[in-house]
């Protein structure tokens, strides 16, 4: 009999599914979460597996819970087969073009530079806080949506609250629940103003694919969905926050890494987003449902079931990962990364499947802004919290990364 694993994610977090594998199963094991039969799985071909439509499907999969903070109801994330593939092609079109993605990095980059200057007559800033407010006013202007300076903090807030509250209860949760409101009943408004034509949108930017954008069927996108698909760029962007108090987590760590990354060296820089990527905390697995009875990996996975891809497994797996507990960039210089190999944002072609569009644009903006914050003029305290509790999804270092603007040494 499997037995209900609820208590324990909520308990363990992201160790929850490695610690059921490593005591039940290497590569899959059967549980029960929220009252239905589930399978973990973990691996390149568990990662082949789950992309594999005949094998999982979204469609019905997500609870509501994460629809209603993290992606919205009616996302591309809840669509299977052409449904899918049509609207994520619109989303392939957005954020796959390296010229967009370009221009992305190089407006954050010069948002970024006017804070640096900014801290240096502050006593502190912290870091989560104030590059997600970087990254939320310079994506949301790209995406051409009109936001104003002064209400940039706001619109950050609630961008940030729709990630941390998807997979708890309580205050974040409703936190969570209100911002989406809030964000979806705003861009609603501004696609329903762009359709009428008494607001411009900028040809080619994101608020024009999405105001213009047919579905399968043919017709236009529900004005509240249409928003939701502007918030799923939006939001996952901002989300680069976490890597980037991540980074500095690292940092502080491992200074040693300060002056190679500060140099700006574009390989060196990648191979720093990927391993920011892979070592720390972010989603903690994926899942669909079985469309029909299946097996994998010597387990019967029962139609209907939850399939769980096991993300942060994989990301410390030493199949797959020498040393996969230490943090060492350099482990991605001069290396091919299999596109089922590291999914800290899913696996596969993100061009045909569900793996994350964006993801080009988080390590984009992370290889932009990881060596500013490294030659930037300030020290990390020492004086701080800088745990990360894997009980908290997601995950971030307590204090959120304190900077002081550098002393000058004598």
């Amino acid at each position: 009999m499997r037995l209900e694993n609820s208590i324990a994610l909520l308990t363990k977090g992201y160790a929850w599914l490695p610690d059921l594998r490593r005591a039940r199963g290497p590569r899959a094991v059967g549980t029960r979460l929220g009252g239905l039969p589930a399978v973990g799985i973990e691996g390149p071909d568990a990662a082949r597996f789950l992309y594999d439509e005949d094998h999982v499907r979204r469609s019905h999969a997500i609870p509501e819970p994460v629809q209603g903070t993290l992606f919205g109801k009616g996302a591309v994330h809840t669509l299977d087969g052409e449904a899918h593939r049509v609207r994520k092609a619109m989303f392939v079109a957005m954020l796959m073009d390296g010229a967009g993605i370009d221009a992305l990095a190089e407006r954050t980059a010069a948002a970024w530079d006017d804070a640096v200057r900014d801290w240096a007559t502050r006593p502190q800033v912290v870091l989560f806080d104030a590059s997600a407010e970087v990254i939320a006013g310079s994506v949301t202007r790209w995406a051409g949506i009109p936001v104003t300076d002064a209400e940039v903090p706001a619109l950050t807030r609630d961008l940030l609250a729709m990630v941390d509250g998807f997979a708890t209860g309580g205050p974040r949760h409703w936190r969570a629940r209100r911002a989406r409101g809030r964000r979806e009943r705003w861009l609603a408004d501004v696609v329903q103003r762009v359709r009428a034509g008494e607001l411009p949108a900028p040809a080619g930017s994101v608020l024009a694919v999405v105001s213009a954008h047919r579905d399968a069927d043919g017709s236009l996108l529900d004005p509240r969905v249409a928003a939701v698909e502007l918030l799923n760029v939006i939001r996952p962007t901002t989300a680069v926050a976490w890597f980037m108090a991540f980074s500095g987590h690292a940092l502080a760590r491992w200074p040693g890494y300060r002056g190679k990354l500060a140099s700006a060296d574009p390989g060196f820089a990648e191979a720093w987003a990927h391993e920011v990527r892979r070592f720390y905390p972010f989603a903690p697995f994926i899942g669909g449902r079985a469309p029909q009875r299946l097996e994998f990996g010597g387990e019967t996975i029962r139609k209907n079931s939850m399939v769980l891809l096991d993300l942060y497994g994989q990301n410390h797996d030493p199949a797959l990962w020498e040393e996969p507990y230490a943090f060492r960039p350099e482990r991605f210089l001069g290396r091919e990364i299999g596109e089922f190999e590291l999914v800290p944002q899913g696996g596969g072609d993100p061009r045909t499947n569900h793996r994350c569009p964006g993801e080009q644009i988080t390590i984009a903006l992370l290889a932009t802004l990881a060596p500013r914050l490294a030659a930037a003029p300030v020290d990390i305290p020492e004086d701080q919290d800088l745990t990360i509790a894997l009980h908290r999804i997601p995950a971030r270092p307590a204090s959120g990364v304190v900077l002081r603007p550098a002393v000058a040494s004598s």
